[in-house]
């Protein structure tokens, strides 16, 4: 992997918070300002949200049920969103949200100026530096900062080539939202606080420091003075993780552990942690731009001149954030990883599962990162009680429901008063969906089995939700096509509809996950949805050539709206592809070309499902061109995406995206290079994987395959399609796909033909 690609860095201080750098342990996020007299390091913790679990369910949606259906029937659109506004929406509207945790401080008494500045990420070993030398004396000053996994710190490390380390540490930036923030002892801080109210969560930072000199308490401060070293640690335990009465005990416990340990130690095993993770796949493309640029500079000449180890780094920095965000025993990624900086973040830094929340989790299994997704499968158990009393409740059905929005109590109620996106009670369907691709990765059993009855209670509700359309079709009904508005022929605007499209592509999919997982288990009952599935609409093309977004061809009051959830079936779905329906495919890339025609793609996150969709489509350019602009006009200097504001969705997609250009494995084929640009004419991929429990490896010349490496988890039938080369004795070609029988362990090369 060539380190150009792994390298983050700098010729000056970060202005703003979109320029400072995340560190990250899955539980404890903090952004790197990397200044010089007042290092600000801004910190997060997973579990400090607004407030505790609240009973939202709406008393008045269930007897206004068949109201609605009758209203949306009869072409009656206002009026039935009346109704779903005043009966239908959450009560209270709003799920708590997340929260900051304030900053840390650090100042350092600098008279003069200094030089030789550089800060750095290295997203090869997890650590930020930031170096500078002071004109006045000639120090030259070393900062190091980890977030580490395995000490559950983050850690803080000043070095300094003459005994001239000299600061003062504080804490703030929650408002009034702190109880305590004072020093314990002259090495010892603490800061902690909630929000209260019922079951709130509250929090306890425990802040130690150690120097070759010792530290005194001056105020709200710790201060060092004259030390050639000092390193601050960093622990918070919550009530969330550890109950109302060893939270401040714990993170006390933990702070003081890591610092008898002292940072060398952390240090390396915070590396090798995190390495055993990163270090499992990499893409190296040839180099066509110039990579020994600072990256603020690489990101501002990408608008005019190609630069393939940035595109390279945006996957490693992808995988990065993922590692840093999402770890077992935390929560999974929010809207902005772990990293937010607001008390009243934009759209509450929730989980937002209309696609933003699935969208962080896309990379996870084709970069072997599987044990990452398991946060993601944690919520999801947490939401099911919760979204059985929500389809009871509100609908009178069995099974769970959950509409597109939860938070870390696994609220299922709809969230928010907007009628575009409310009203949408498929975000546990999509949910479960993980689960299922969990297993198409791993063909780990013992896991399928264990979450069959999850993905099946999600299918029972639609078995009592769904409605006939008066063509003999099954559709949902209230819903919406998120978060998009139609225009009826008599010129109604409209959000709140039956049967819009993706819909029923999400509930086709997730039939037939309970029907064949129930086949691959060997369990009775889920027979019945085979004739549910069967009268689901499919997906229609419409009047310009598109696939349909609603069940009638309306027209979009924003034609390049951000969501193309019409597309679901290309992507992540596979119920359209280039070989098996290609006019549905031509249908799709209409659609596509239609919504960017219209303005389409200009947030981050919509951009990067715009390039995993056209990757579908085996449109090698409209990937390139999609990748460029996504770095060019949606990425912040420090590499997050940008909605705007910060998401981090954008930076997850956008690393699927190039994975799925360079491999793709769907209807049980896997597919080599299926998109590679003719800017990446040269290159190589090891350790992706693909659907069917396979590993794979890859390098090519000239656009054109040169070998592949495919390891099988399990004796199996690999296909891959095109004519190639296998050492395998069975190998067969059948005018379309390359078949052999590979057996658990074992190694098999393959060339074109």
């Amino acid at each position: 992997m060539d380190k150009r690609s792994q390298l983050l860095f700098y010729e000056s201080e970060a202005n703003d918070w979109n320029e400072a750098l995340p560190v990250g342990n899955g539980r404890l996020g903090g952004m790197v300002f990397g200044r010089v007299k007042c290092e600000e390091i801004q910190l997060n913790e997973d579990s400090v949200w607004s407030g505790g679990r609240r009973e939202r369910n709406n008393p008045s949606a269930l007897k206004n049920l068949d109201k609605v259906r009758s209203l949306l029937f009869d072409g009656k659109i206002p009026e039935a969103e009346k109704i779903v506004t005043e009966c239908f929406s959450g009560t209270p509207v709003n799920q708590p949200h997340y929260q900051t945790l304030g900053s840390m401080y650090i100042d350092m008494p600098f008279d003069g100026e200094t030089t030789k500045y550089r800060r750095s990420l290295d997203i090869s070993s997890a650590v930020a530096v930031t170096e500078f030398t002071d004109e006045k004396t000639g120090a030259r000053y070393t900062r190091t900062v980890i977030a580490s996994y395995p000490d559950r710190v983050i850690a803080v490390n000043i070095k300094c080539t003459q005994p001239l380390v000299s600061f003062s540490l504080r804490l703030d930036g929650r408002d009034d939202y702190i109880d305590e923030n004072r020093p314990a002892s002259d090495d010892t801080l603490m800061y902690s606080g909630g929000m209260g109210g019922l079951n709130g969560i509250n929090f306890a930072c425990c802040i130690k420091v150690k120097a070759d000199v010792p530290p005194y308490a001056k105020g709200m401060n710790i201060c060092v003075d004259g030390a050639s070293e000092a390193t601050i640690y960093f622990a918070c335990e919550t009530s969330y993780y550890h109950g109302c009465e060893s939270y401040r005990a714990a993170s006390i416990e933990i702070c003081e552990k890591a610092a008898a340990k002292g940072f060398d130690e952390i240090l390396d095993g915070h590396i090798k942690d995190y390495k055993e993770l990163f270090d499992r796949c990499s893409i190296t493309l040839c180099n066509n731009g110039e990579s020994s640029l600072p990256t603020d500079k690489r990101l501002e000449n990408i608008k005019g001149a190609p630069d393939n180890k940035l595109a390279e780094m945006y996957f490693n920095f992808g995988r990065y954030l993922l590692i840093s965000s999402s770890r077992k025993g935390t929560l999974p990624a929010n809207l902005q990883g772990i990293w937010n900086k607001d008390m009243w973040p934009a759209w509450g830094c929730k989980f937002t599962i209309n696609i933003n929340t699935e969208m962080n989790y896309w990379c996870a299994e084709s970069c072997d990162l599987s044990d990452l997704h398991e946060p993601l499968f944690d919520l999801i158990e947490k939401m099911r009680p919760q979204g059985r009393q929500t389809a009871r409740l509100m609908y009178g059905c069995k099974g769970f429901v959950c509409h597109h929005n939860t938070d870390l109590w696994g609220d299922c109620a709809p969230q928010d008063l907007w009628t575009p996106g409310t009203q949408w009670p498929m975000g546990a369907a999509w949910l479960c969906l993980h689960l299922w691709e969990h297993y198409r990765y791993t063909l780990d059993k013992d896991f399928l089995n264990e979450k069959y009855g999850t993905m099946l209670e999600a299918a029972q509700f639609y078995e009592d939700f769904l409605i006939d359309n008066g063509k003999g079709q099954l559709v949902t009904c209230p819903s919406v096509s998120p978060e998009n508005t139609y225009i009826t022929k008599d010129g109604v605007k409209g959000s709140v509809c039956m049967g819009p499209s993706m819909d029923s592509q999400i509930i086709y999919d997730l039939f037939t996950a309970v029907i064949t997982a129930a086949e691959i288990l060997g369990k009775d009952g889920a027979e019945r949805f085979i004739a549910l599935r069967d009268k689901l609409p499919r997906p229609q093309i419409g009047k310009y050539g598109q696939i349909m977004e609603w069940a009638e061809d309306y027209d979009e009051a924003e034609p390049g709206h951000r969501h193309i959830s019409q597309l679901f079936a290309l992507y992540p779905s596979e119920q359209i592809t280039v070989r098996k329906t290609p006019k549905l495919a031509e249908a799709a890339k209409a659609t596509l070309e239609r919504r960017l025609k219209y303005g389409g793609g200009h947030t981050g996150w919509s951009r990067a499902w715009l390039i995993n969709m056209w990757a579908r489509l085996w449109q090698p350019q409209q990937v390139y061109d999609n990748i460029t602009a996504l770095l060019s006009r949606s990425t912040n200097k420090n590499m997050l995406d940008s909605h705007p504001p910060f998401q981090i969705d954008g930076n997850f997609g956008g690393a699927a995206g190039i994975v799925e250009a360079l491999l793709q494995s769907t209807g049980g084929e896997i597919t080599l290079l299926p998109a590679l640009p003719k800017q990446w004419e040269s290159g190589s991929f090891e350790g992706l994987r693909a659907r069917g429990g396979y590993k794979v490896s890859a390098s090519w010349e000239k656009r054109k395959l040169l070998q592949a490496k495919i390891t099988a988890d399990y004796d199996g039938i690999c296909k891959i399609t095109g004519k190639l080369n296998v050492n395998a004795e069975d190998a067969s070609f059948d005018g379309e796909v390359t078949s052999f029988t590979a057996k658990k362990g074992k190694e098999y090369i393959i060339t074109g033909a």
